[in-house]
């Protein structure tokens, strides 16, 4: 049966024994039965005094947690803004910190990392062809207030920045560019239409890098886009290989000229030299001719005919002398060797001196009589 149900008496657990609902108890009677049930006496002023002191312990005990749940942590890379009753109240930085509960609040923002947010789909070209385009742009948080309250949700804007620039770049772009030799150019654009929607909501952000993946044509005329691209490869790769080989010919050929320019300068001198130890040699002879014509002209003979002789493979002898003579042609012997190798060489032979092309010594090879004979046939 129930405390409060008629018939009840005696079950009141406020001390109610008479049955009645006359409200809520009286604190002061409360604290006086916890009083006697501690053994206190249970008069009023001692339920006074117990009143009060419970009313401070429980306070001390309330603002003790309250002082307690103040502390808090904001990490290296994190930076802490701090509300007060919901107006902005500066930054935190890393490191142990308190804050009065209920009274301020600290958001923590990530501002080292760097995050990324993918964009892609199927987009119209300049020249109507549709190509599947993927992007990938890397941000990192400047401003943590910005970022947190500029927008209703940073991330969703800049997605959605993100998918306008790309469209809007892929929109003023040919196909064959954006596929191959223009996905540079492509990317550095998409950075800067994405910077430029960004600027004015000051989402507190900043662009690290936009990566600007491959793009695909449609699956019914890939093969043909690949086969293109190919080609342009190679081209390249030609263009590449031709570069190198003119890099390398190049200093060979100028090399070689450098090297028949110094040879041509080098005969130009040595001939020049030449000429004039002619011309000094000349003037030196000159005196001594003027001198004695005779012995000189005889000494300039004798000079020549040594000069020519060392060079002629003719055999002279003394034609006053007629017997035999052991002749052995090493020179027809070297001929023959020299054209064929495997025959052997001819015996020494025997000749007469009468056979043997003579010349008599001090008489020129051709049987004409020498200068000094005719200038002493002209004195006689």
């Amino acid at each position: 049966m129930a405390w409060n149900e008629p018939g009840n008496k005696g079950n009141d657990p406020w001390g109610n024994k008479g049955g009645n609902d006359k409200g809520p108890p009286d604190l002061d009677e409360v604290f006086r039965n916890l009083s006697k049930r501690f053994g206190g006496k249970g008069n009023g002023s001692s339920g006074q005094n117990f009143s009060s002191f419970s009313l401070i312990i429980i306070l001390a005990i309330a603002l003790a947690v309250w002082g307690l749940s103040g502390f808090y942590t904001i990490k290296e890379a994190e930076r802490g803004v701090a509300l007060r009753f919901g107006q902005h109240n500066g930054e935190i930085g890393p490191g142990l910190h308190w804050k009065a509960t209920f009274i301020d609040q600290i958001y923590p923002v990530d501002v080292q990392s760097v995050r990324s947010i993918p964009a892609s789909g199927s987009m119209l070209t300049s020249d109507e062809n549709v190509v599947k385009v993927e992007l990938d742009v890397q941000y990192r948080i400047l401003d943590a207030y910005s970022y947190l309250f500029s927008a209703v949700d940073a991330n969703a804007s800049l997605r959605e920045a993100t998918d306008s620039a790309l469209r809007y770049v892929i929109g003023h772009n040919k196909m064959d560019d954006i596929l191959t030799t223009g996905r540079d150019a492509i990317r550095r654009d998409t950075w800067k239409e994405l910077e430029r929607i960004l600027e004015p909501y000051k989402l507190g952000l900043a662009i690290v890098d936009v990566n600007f993946l491959p793009a695909r044509p449609p699956e019914e005329v890939k093969d043909a886009f690949d086969d293109a691209i190919s080609a342009q490869e190679d081209e390249q790769r030609f263009i590449r290989e031709a570069e190198a080989y003119a890099r390398e010919i190049e200093p060979k050929a100028r090399g070689e000229v450098e090297r028949m320019a110094q040879q041509a300068n080098a005969y130009k001198e040595r001939e020049i030299l030449e000429a004039r130890g002619k011309v000094a040699r000349f003037e030196l002879l000159l005196p001594e001719y003027q001198a004695a014509p005779d012995v000189t002209r005889k000494r300039l003979y004798l000079d020549t005919m040594q000069q020519v002789m060392t060079e002629t493979n003719k055999v002279l002898i003394d034609a006053k002398n007629n017997g035999n003579l052991m002749y052995l042609p090493l020179d027809k012997l070297m001929k023959e060797k020299t054209a064929t190798p495997d025959l052997e060489p001819k015996p020494q032979q025997n000749v007469n001196s009468s056979s043997v092309s003579t010349t008599r010594i001090g008489e020129p090879l051709s049987g004409r009589p020498s200068r000094d004979d005719r200038t002493r046939q002209g004195r006689d």
